[in-house]
């Protein structure tokens, strides 16, 4: 059987050790590499950060403290323990990628912005992690559009030191591979943006959350975990990669896994192939639909949403 990454005899071996060329056919988000960056997009070297740079991680890092105990997942507070990440200001990735390499075989590597997907894809199949080498103002200090390393190394790095999670995270930049020569990158987008992202899972004494937009922000955490307005679904992948989102507010809906061994057997184990053969080019599902096969955990009110979200000032309850 064809799986997330593995290709079939059609396609071929995929050599994960270099990074392939983007064929034509491949339709992708055309993104300006800066001239002073390889094809591998990466920076030279991290950013030297300044104090008050380093004042702005430790604010953060605070602010996040308070609020994550009791909701978030014991892997990424256990994670968060093992790297030391509220140490005086933003970590260096030397000694992050030393830590969490002796630990899952994972580094964290500098880019400047957002990268192509192929290349991004590449990365994590070699257990890189690409985070952002630039960080938030005091003006942006409650909202960033772009990805800036606070969101990257604090949300993302502590769940790769969780073996099964580090697992699941390489295989999914494999499955890039396999995505893009059927050009679904918005379906396995979806996947990573509902998990990766945005995920929920159920521990023993409640729902924890898991992912990195959640885990960096301070209202998300509380509004995903604990809010009336979102749905909480368990997660079921063929549904989840035909599910639209929410990019710049709050999500109608969260998806919940049992485990993160459930996750990557989800996944990994999929015949991707043939559900690709079968999504359409767009989303068929909307973020705030229920539908008959969803295991539903929690069916929100949705009054945040229905009431304009964030920019209508409604409150997220």
């Amino acid at each position: 059987m064809a799986t997330l990454t593995h290709p079939t005899e059609a396609d071929g071996e995929q050599d994960f050790t270099r990074l392939p060329d983007l064929p034509e056919d491949v339709f992708t988000a055309p993104l300006q590499r800066p001239e002073h960056l390889g094809e591998d997009w990466l920076e030279p070297k991290q950013t030297v950060y300044s104090s008050e740079d380093d004042a702005i991680w430790h604010d953060l890092f605070e602010r996040q403290m308070g609020v994550l105990p009791g909701r978030a997942a014991s892997a990424f507070m256990a994670g968060l323990d093992k790297l030391d990440l509220g140490r005086s200001g933003v970590p260096e990735f030397a000694k992050l990628s030393k830590d969490l390499g002796a630990l899952t075989g994972w580094s964290v590597v500098p880019v400047p912005m957002l990268i192509p997907d192929h290349v991004f894809f590449w990365h994590l199949a070699n257990r890189r992690f690409p985070a952002g080498n630039f960080i938030r103002t005091r003006e942006t200090f409650d909202y960033i559009q772009e990805p800036d390393v606070f969101h990257d190394v604090f949300g993302h790095v502590p769940m790769l030191t969780d073996p099964v999670y580090a697992d699941y995270m390489q295989e999914y930049g494999r499955a890039g591979w396999k995505a893009m020569r059927y050009n679904r990158l918005k379906a396995l987008g979806s996947l990573y943006w509902y998990t990766v992202e945005f995920g929920l899972l159920q521990e023993a004494d409640g729902i924890k959350a898991y992912g990195a937009g959640i885990l960096s922000g301070p209202t998300e955490v509380v509004y995903a975990t604990e809010a009336q307005s979102p749905n909480r679904i368990m997660l079921n992948v063929d549904r989840v990669m035909r599910t639209d989102y929410v990019i710049s507010d709050l999500q109608p809906t969260y998806f919940v896994i049992e485990s993160f061994e459930d996750l990557y057997r989800q996944t990994v184990e999929r015949d991707f192939d043939r559900l690709y053969r079968n999504l359409g080019a767009g989303f068929t599902y909307a973020n705030t639909a229920v539908i008959d096969v969803d295991n539903v955990v929690h069916r929100g009110t949705l009054e945040y949403t229905l009431r304009g979200g964030r920019g209508s000032g409604a409150q997220p309850v």
